[in-house]
């Protein structure tokens, strides 16, 4: 593969590219040649080129303008992560326009709500599915002009005047472009840096969602802020997987963006239940995911060593232990003594390593975990396997960027220290705030809750923490979160959420106490670690409800929980729990897109079921 040519990014900015549509087409201009994206078909991996990619996005933005798009106008998207999914959002840039996603988990009462509070004029729906949600609702979304349609499969004799194929829309296009070759060009050079140039919803835990404003200028910085800490190696290109939802910040950063800096290549899951195999294929150099994915990973390690055999077992825990020593000297920024770093080396090729491949991340030469807390002991844990793991802060208001761990620099129960350009201090309440070129324009429409957010430069976060004598930030937990317990104890539920989640047994879990005497907790048990579980202990059971309810599961549970409770003083010890006896997924409103319980859903949701703990 050919080696990227990779300018500095400074030098760019300084050259006039200062916007998305305008770094977009100088890449395709430069690395027209070079593979960006893979998508599988029939089994087999296809490669696009920056040229193809440029094209698509052209001749969508053409098409746009000729169907009376404006300056400014905002545009849905709703999708799965795949190719169209990038050419219409690099399309609707360039002509001006402003990228709305929408969660595909998202019922058609919900993408109405997001379509009327953008006043979207256009709607990109990945297939039959996502083209339903919004006939249900069209009669009450009267912004709405056109919609497009990714995929026809199963649409084959359907006809509606509102509704046209993505492949129609880039003929449209094309003949646009045809018939005036200068607009695009023209459309790119008038985008300006502070202008609007997409919307993220938040996931809506404490109200309606409210779509955060990102200009040109907020998604540049984010861009050269990551270049900047972890530039790309100058004989790799390097390769990721993309799968987390593209309309979340966090992987608009990393799969949407971020390859316009690196020349990164983006290979595309088939969907989320291929994903342990494509990764497997794929063997990225970076990878991205949040806390459940690790989680779900090492559970998935941890199992495979239990069926192990005697002498697999053995090996893996002497390897392990010499990670575990390398390790400890690396996070001290020492370098290993010789026979410590041997017995490690020895230990990764014949052991760790075939770990690593197991699960895809072999080739990896720097891992991220963000979007949510995590562990400390679950990032040491992949740190011994010899991955350069490292964990990332943000908010959709900042761009998703905040804080990082950087290279040689990582100290775990910390969220890094800031970004390049960033500030950060600490309110007297304890309270995070940020200040920086990433901080967002505002909510759109919603002036008051902006006026609350952002106060004299300063984004306020919501997270309360603080900052260690290295600069390092320390996230206490969620302000709204924090457990007053009915005798006055401050207690953060994150970090024993956290050693609870660290349980191959526990998928997830929410810690009670709110003006309570004592702790307790609900937890959502791994479907499929507990069920192989109960088959080899003979536990009968029918339903994930009646494996929720036998002595044999509880019994297990209690004594995870048990191991969590002597990490912790008494007052913060779990003292009883109950189980979740329902499977809560994405499509629920009590999962977050990114795979986390929503802690006020879930407290009204089971609320009586809570009730009968105390």
């Amino acid at each position: 593969m050919a080696i990227i040519e990779r300018e500095k990014l400074h030098e760019l900015r300084s050259a006039g590219i200062d916007t998305v549509p305008r770094l977009f087409r100088h890449r395709v201009k430069v690395w027209a040649d070079n593979v960006v994206m893979r998508e599988k078909d029939l089994g087999l991996w296809q490669e696009i080129t920056w040229a193809e990619y440029g094209k698509k996005a052209l001749r969508v933005a053409l098409a746009l303008l000729e169907m009376g798009l404006e300056k400014g106008d905002r545009v849905a998207v709703i999708s799965e992560n795949c190719p169209e999914w990038l050419y219409s959002d690099q399309g609707i840039m360039a002509a001006g326009g402003v990228t709305v996603g929408i969660y595909t988990t998202d019922s058609a009462k919900q993408v109405e709500y997001v379509v009327n509070n953008c006043e979207a004029k256009y709607y990109f729906a990945e297939d039959e599915e996502q083209l339903d949600k919004i006939l249900e609702v069209r009669d009450k979304v009267p912004s709405l002009e056109k919609i497009i349609v990714f995929d026809m499969k199963g649409l084959r004799d359907f006809k509606d005047d509102m509704v046209i194929s993505f492949d129609d829309l880039l003929e449209m296009g094309q003949k646009a472009d045809e018939k005036n070759p200068d607009l695009y060009d023209k459309h790119v050079d008038s985008s300006q840096a502070e202008e609007l140039a997409i919307l993220i919803y938040t996931s809506g835990t404490t109200g309606p969602p409210k779509g955060a404003m990102l200009s040109h200028f907020n998604i540049m910085e984010a861009i050269f802020v990551l270049f900047e800490v972890e530039p790309p190696e100058d004989d790799l290109i390097d390769e990721i997987l993309t799968f987390l939802p593209l309309c979340h910040v966090a992987e608009r950063n990393v799969s949407g963006f971020g390859p316009l800096a690196t020349g990164t290549i983006i290979n595309f899951a088939e969907s989320m239940a291929t994903v342990p195999q494509d990764i497997r294929e794929v063997s990225p150099t970076f990878y991205f995911a949040v806390p459940r994915i690790w989680e779900k990973f090492y559970s998935t390690m941890m199992l495979r060593m239990k069926d192990s055999t005697p002498l697999e077992k053995l090996a893996f825990k002497w390897a392990l232990g010499a990670g575990q020593k390398v390790a400890d000297y690396r996070l001290k920024g020492e370098s290993p003594p010789f026979v410590t770093n041997a017995m490690f080396k020895l230990g990764h090729r014949f052991v760790l390593n075939n770990i690593k491949k197991s699960i895809g991340l072999d080739r990896v030469r720097f891992c991220l975990s963000g979007a949510a807390p995590i562990s400390p002991d679950l990032l040491r844990f992949y740190y011994s396997l010899g991955i350069d793991m490292r964990e990332v802060y943000g908010q959709t208001e900042s761009a998703g960027v905040a804080t990082m761990h950087y290279k040689d620099r990582v100290k775990f129960g910390t969220i890094g220290e800031k970004a390049p350009n960033v500030e950060i201090k600490i309110a007297e309440d304890g309270e995070i705030l940020m200040k920086g070129p990433t901080v967002f324009m505002g909510y759109f429409g919603n002036e008051a809750k902006t006026a609350e957010t952002v106060i004299d430069g300063w984004l306020y976060t919501g997270d309360v923490g603080k900052i260690d004598e290295d600069g390092h930030v320390i996230i206490m937990d969620r302000k709204k979160d924090i457990i007053i317990t009915a005798g006055g104890k401050n207690i953060t539920p994150s970090e024993i959420e956290n050693q609870l989640k660290f349980s191959p047994y526990i998928n997830d879990a929410v810690v009670i106490g709110d003006k309570r005497k004592y702790l307790t907790a609900l937890i959502m048990i791994d479907e499929e670690n507990v069920m192989e579980y109960a088959q080899e202990q003979r536990v009968p059971f029918t339903t994930f409800a009646s494996l929720t309810r036998t002595k044999e599961i509880n019994k297990l549970i209690e004594q995870e929980v048990e191991v969590v409770n002597k990490n912790f003083a008494r007052v913060e010890t779990i003292k009883k729990f109950r189980l979740i006896d329902i499977l809560l997924t994405t499509d629920d409103d009590e999962i977050t897109p990114t795979g986390k319980l929503k802690r006020n859903f879930v407290n009204e949701k089971f609320k009586d079921l809570i009730d009968t703990m105390y």
